[in-house]
């Protein structure tokens, strides 16, 4: 319940509470118990913006929602579209000025929400936009939640989102808490019904967290940004390998998969000359061994002011290929919405010391 409060605010925000702590508000106010299922799928199901519309719900009551509680959103600042894939980049300004980014993507049939789970990220990867930002905040379950809300809102039609990354701003599993309750009201049945086994998690392999995300036996993927076969290119291009080594991220990946039996996703980020040898594919090949995985290849998506650059395609054709010739699945994931700044490492908001955004795309629609 005390979640749901926040500093300076007179209103209880019901947007990210679960049922539990709807039961507990609803008990509190002298209200039945099944209000707070009620609620929660006009909330969830319905996705309604004001209690006005909770019609099953006595006028009266619905007055007094109004007056002790809200529906809070966060405020969509821009939209920019992909010229070359329709992918679409959200910039959300949350109730205390931070500002987020969300992405939209398109894949045949197949519609993709990535997600933020923290304003900025601690993690400090030298490829990764985002931990040039630093860490400004976490995210509470509602504002992640409400990301993938307000994404739909914007669909054409009655279209929902068919998967869910936790993939945009932020390691997701230093924000554990937030983003555990977040994963469980978009999954439960009176929550937003996202199918489990469409959601991945995807984290730079913080060890002690994975080990407690394998102990909620939730059905939900688990994907590891790895990067480096070695454990020195590893802590120089991602600093947490000083404390999180390759062999105990990779070992706490296995338990993961051997528990929820299923393949963990292993992700590399392909560096022109850092990490995209033979020598490391073949490496890569050895470190997986016995590890229920796939790989994602993921040619580098070069940011401003960072020295590192993309591989050619035909390195990482050949790169592929040694996977495969040890039977790895290992698809290349084709980057959407680089002509935007969304594809995967690109995401991240500017500020001056005013706290203003300085920088964002063109082709805003």
């Amino acid at each position: 319940m005390s979640q749901a409060l926040e500093k300076n605010q007179d209103k209880v925000n019901l947007l990210g509470m679960d049922l539990d702590e709807l039961e507990t508000l609803m008990e509190c106010w002298g209200q039945p118990c099944f209000r707070a299922r009620q609620i929660m799928l006009w909330l969830y199901h319905r996705r309604v913006a004001s209690f006005d519309q909770m019609t099953n719900i006595s006028k009266s009551f619905r007055t007094e929602l109004t007056q002790r509680a809200e529906i809070r959103f966060p405020k969509l600042v821009a939209r920019t579209q992909s010229q070359v894939d329709l992918s679409v980049k959200y910039l959300f300004e949350l109730t205390d000025g931070q500002q987020i980014e969300s992405v939209l993507m398109y894949d045949g049939d197949r519609v993709t929400v990535c997600v933020s789970s923290q304003v900025g990220c601690a993690m400090g990867c030298q490829f990764c936009a985002t931990g040039q930002m630093g860490m400004i905040r976490n995210l509470k379950a509602y504002e992640i939640l409400s990301q993938l809300m307000a994404i739909e809102a914007d669909l054409d039609g009655p279209k929902t989102a068919t998967n869910v990354v936790f993939m945009g701003m932020g390691e997701p599993l230093a924000n554990y808490r937030e983003v555990i309750k977040a994963l469980r009201l978009m999954i439960a049945p009176e929550g937003l019904m996202v199918a489990a086994r469409k959601i991945t998690v995807s984290t730079v392999g913080l060890v002690p967290r994975i080990h407690a995300f394998t102990a909620e036996k939730m059905k939900i993927g688990l994907a590891i940004s790895l990067n480096a076969t070695t454990d020195e290119i590893r802590t120089r291009l991602m600093p947490t390998n000083i404390h999180y080594p390759i062999r105990e991220v990779l070992q706490a990946g296995k338990e993961w998969a051997q528990t929820m039996r299923r393949r963990v996703t292993i992700e590399y980020v392909l560096i022109r000359d850092v990490n995209d040898s033979l020598t490391d594919a073949r490496r890569l090949r050895h470190l997986l061994h016995g590890i229920p995985s796939k790989v994602n290849l993921i040619p580098y998506n070069e940011i401003e002011g960072v020295q590192l650059r993309r591989p050619s395609v035909e390195q990482v054709e050949r790169f592929r290929q040694q996977l495969a010739d040890g039977h790895y699945v290992a698809p290349v994931r084709l980057s959407r919405g680089n002509d935007i700044s969304a594809a995967c490492g690109q995401l991240r908001t500017i500020y001056n010391s005013a706290g203003f955004v300085l920088d964002s795309s063109s082709n805003i629609v």
